[in-house]
């Protein structure tokens, strides 16, 4: 699979974003594999290039078959007993012989053998001579068989190890269907692992992008609050804190002289004698207020005798207004009169 890419990289490099994607499209396929088809030659050397892998695999399994095979457990022979009989007590079963065990030459053919496929080094070969000429080498062609049979069920029983994992809900009993499969199987599991490993690269992408952009957020957040703090706490923070203290001080002051100077100049326009005068001539004031009320009260209460400012005796009122209407009228003509007699007499 080809790794993923970035989106910073791609946006930050448009001409490694135009070649990456004419690499992803049109060139190579998502597994890395070109998109161009095969020459003979191609062909020819992806055959012989799976040949050989498919020697070295089986080369590999027969020895690690072969290095895992351990001769087998003997088994003790039970002897059936006929109906009536007397069952065989535990002393007479312990005496009982047991199965016969593989060949002493097939054992040692098995002791042999893994270390001598899996060595690093090849043996010299007059050593290798030395050790094919003798038994059990020499008798492999007729220990053959006892051989495969012991690899064969060594390769069965990994091949039913491999089919329960590759299948851990099957029922046991079943696992050896499941045997011819495994090749499928392996190359499904191995597709989706490459999907896995292919989903969770671009994740970590994502998610280190994510982290970058918190990141920056992050930083930008930190910039805003030194500034505040700055604007807060900093230098010239301080020297307008200052700066309004010491004008406040100052308004205090000019309050304090402001209220001085008056309280002098006052002192300096009213004398004690003016003082004493006008408060004097102010509690005349509030006599006279207080005498001038109750002639209001005295004059209200007369009019209201001649039925002024009382609901339901307007007619009273409006006879006293035509009554004073016709005194100050009478009051005219007499000035009048007393004008002309005046005027007779200076006649």
């Amino acid at each position: 699979m080809l790794p993923p890419v970035e989106e910073a990289v791609l946006k930050n490099n448009p001409q490694f974003a135009a070649l990456h994607h004419a690499l992803t499209t049109a060139i190579l396929n998502p597994d890395g594999s070109t998109k161009r088809p095969a020459t003979k030659e191609q062909v020819s050397i992806q055959n012989d290039l799976a040949d050989h892998r498919f020697a070295a695999a089986k080369d590999h399994l027969l020895i690690n078959a072969i290095s895992n095979t351990a001769p087998p457990e003997p088994k003790p022979v039970t002897k059936r007993t006929i109906a009536g009989t007397r069952p065989a007590s535990q002393s007479d079963s312990t005496r009982q012989p047991q199965q016969p065990s593989l060949p002493e030459p097939l054992l040692d053919l098995l002791l042999l053998l893994p270390p001598l496929l899996t060595s690093p080094e090849p043996l010299p070969d007059d050593s290798a001579a030395i050790l094919l000429s003798n038994p059990p080498f020499t008798d492999f062609q007729s220990l053959l068989p006892n051989l495969g049979e012991l690899v064969s069920s060594t390769l069965h029983a990994s091949a039913v190890s491999l089919a329960r994992i590759a299948n851990p809900t099957t029922n046991p009993s079943f696992l050896h269907r499941t045997v011819p499969s495994l090749q499928t199987t392996y190359h499904n599991l191995e597709d989706d692992l490459r999907q896995a490993k292919y989903a969770l690269a671009k994740e970590r992408l994502r998610a280190a992008a994510g982290l970058t952009e918190l990141l920056d957020k992050y930083a930008v957040a930190l910039t805003l609050l030194v500034g505040a703090l700055e604007a807060k706490h900093g230098v010239v923070a301080r020297s307008l804190e200052f700066r309004a203290a010491a004008t406040a001080l100052e308004a205090q002051k000019a309050e304090a002289d402001a209220l001085a100077a008056r309280d002098g100049v006052r002192k300096e326009v009213y004398s004690p004698e003016m003082v004493t005068a006008l408060g004097n001539y102010a509690a005349h004031l509030k006599d006279a207020k207080m005498r001038l009320e109750s002639t209001v009260v005295t004059l209200r209460a007369e009019l209201e005798g001649y039925g002024v400012g009382i609901e339901g005796e307007e007619g009273k009122e409006k006879t006293m207004r035509e009554m004073a209407r016709i005194k100050r009228q009478l009051e005219k003509q007499l000035e009048d009169a007393v004008k002309d007699l005046e005027r007779l007499g200076h006649a």
